[in-house]
């Protein structure tokens, strides 16, 4: 099964997902789903309610909530961490389309990927 994207508020880059959608990548962002300004566990929840892997610039916050998750006992459908502006939006849209031709979303399936092990 493929993966399927949520990008939460620090990701969405309009370049950015035009170039994904644009080669197939089904996206969806925090603000199409009326999920702005919420909490960091409220947009991975909705990500995991909807099968979606999180997408997110917010490395420190999510790893924890990642090892909160598995502690709990809870799932997640995967979350996609890189260091903010590490990349051009080039850049991260490449790593990204290699990572989503590469994985599938039971791979991702309570599993963290970093962007900066998708080189080329």
């Amino acid at each position: 099964m493929k993966i399927y994207l949520y990008m939460d508020e620090d990701v969405m880059d309009k370049r950015l997902i035009a170039t994904l959608r644009s080669n197939s990548v089904d996206v969806l962002t925090a603000r199409e789903a009326k999920m702005i300004d919420q909490d960091d566990d409220k947009h991975l929840d909705y990500a995991t309610e909807h099968n979606r892997v999180l997408a997110s610039f917010n490395m420190g916050d999510f790893q924890n909530l990642h090892k909160q998750f598995l502690k709990a006992g809870k799932h997640h459908a995967g979350i996609i961490l890189s260091a903010q502006q590490k990349y051009s939006i080039g850049e991260y849209a490449r790593r990204m389309l290699r990572l989503v031709a590469a994985k599938s979303a039971e791979d991702m399936r309570d599993h963290i990927e970093f962007l900066s092990d998708w080189v080329e």
